[in-house]
């Protein structure tokens, strides 16, 4: 078998793994709030979250993919395809090793973050220092306080909102319902500018901030009083109070944040594996390379294998050891991740969805006070997070060489 395309297998083997390590991770940033909150069972979520992933992945996944992820490195480096294929398979490599490593350690880190880094490691080793784009990389080290904080602060106030205008009240269910209108239709207006703004389904139609903002309002008003109508046919026991309300809108943000995960996150694993198939079937590859779509399902494919095998660790940690969650604490975090996520994004700061939902479980738990946040598990989750990109960075220049040596 010609060399090349016992590299195209290791890439094949490599890129699997690295989705295996985003469901398995990333998984957490939809579904452990709904989880923790009970408003779903783990079995469940990891059902929900598979399916929901590979159709993110195959259907709204860009069919076009950079080379050098985010930017941060230059493409120069590309222009050897020989040290662009073993780059590739190093990144590959090094960011699913230390995605896997604090799955294994139950803390959610960043998939984002770890694929830059390893793209790091791999740009010094192939052009020294100068190639990194050193402005960049401080914009990704900035995200590390923009994202959990603005998240922070959305669920902070989205929660002190539900308690002063429901939970506080006497007849809590039935305000929940009047009002179910209003928080069923923010947060249909936050998944459709999403879609519009951020997937490349949504880029495709091209419509103007002006334009997007309007049907998302028209789509989040007709939801709304649809969203009414479905609930009160629904839930029938007013005991259950307003938390039986959010239990079912919370499922629906769930939902949105899985699909997201699958439509964003699986170019950290196939756009290495682009890069490589390109190189083997062609022989280079330039700034940008278009992604078949049989990679794209193979991504959601590997990403779905993770949230089945592994994905209840770092579930287990954000829905139930950072703070007790309920169903409406649980749609706070949501819409705040989601909120986070899509403002960030619009505003041209590299965000981590990761780092947005840790944010919305710390702002609900700060919201009951100081003593419901679990700081032991907080500060050791951070302390991943500033490691994710150095580490990624060292661990990808020591398997780059190893394969120099190799192949």
């Amino acid at each position: 078998m010609p060399q090349e395309y016992i590299v195209l297998i290791i890439g094949y083997i490599f890129g699997f793994y690295m989705a295996w390590n985003i469901g398995a991770n990333d998984v957490a940033n939809s579904m452990a709030p709904a989880v923790g909150a009970k408003a779903i069972t783990i079995r469940q979520a990891i059902f929900l979250a598979g399916i929901l992933n590979i159709i993110g992945a195959t259907f709204i996944g860009s069919h076009v993919t950079n080379t050098i992820r985010k930017g941060i490195v230059s493409t120069d480096i590309m222009t050897d395809p020989h040290l662009a294929l073993i780059g590739a398979l190093s990144a590959l490599l090094a960011a699913a090793l230390w995605v896997s490593f604090a799955t294994w350690k139950s803390l959610p880190v960043s998939t984002t973050h770890s694929i830059v880094g390893a793209m790091i490691g791999f740009g010094i080793m192939a052009g020294g220092f100068s190639v990194i784009n050193w402005p960049k990389l401080a914009a990704v080290a900035a995200s590390w306080i923009i994202s959990p904080a603005l998240s922070i602060v959305i669920a902070y106030l989205m929660f002190k909102i539900i308690v002063k205008l429901i939970l506080s009240q006497k007849d809590s269910f039935s305000l929940g319902m009047r009002l179910s209108p209003f928080f069923i239709g923010i947060t249909f207006f936050v998944i459709v500018l999403s879609f519009l703004f951020k997937t490349p389904l949504g880029k495709k139609l091209a419509l103007g901030n002006i334009a997007a903002l309007i049907v998302a309002f028209i789509l989040a008003v007709i939801f709304g009083f649809v969203g009414m109508m479905i609930l009160k046919h629904f839930i029938k026991d007013r005991q259950a109070g307003a938390e039986a309300i959010f239990k079912r809108i919370q499922i629906v943000t769930a939902c949105y944040l899985a699909l997201a995960q699958g439509a964003n996150d699986v170019a950290n694993a196939i756009g290495p594996l682009a890069v490589i198939y390109f190189l083997v079937k062609t022989g280079s590859v330039g700034a940008e390379v278009p992604v078949p779509w049989f990679l794209l399902f193979f991504g959601g494919i590997g990403i779905a294998c993770g949230i089945g095998m592994a994905g209840h660790r770092v579930m287990d940690t954000m829905g139930t050891k950072i703070t007790a969650l309920s169903n409406t604490r649980g749609f706070s975090v949501e819409f705040a991740a989601a909120t986070t996520v899509l403002v960030a994004s619009k505003m041209g700061l590299p965000v981590s969805t990761t780092h947005a939902a840790v944010g919305g479980v710390l702002g609900v738990g700060l919201a009951r006070g100081i003593e419901a946040v679990n700081f032991a598990i907080v500060y050791r989750i951070m302390l991943y997070w500033i490691l994710t990109v150095p580490v990624a960075a060292v661990t990808s220049m020591a398997i780059f060489k190893i394969l120099q040596f190799i192949l």
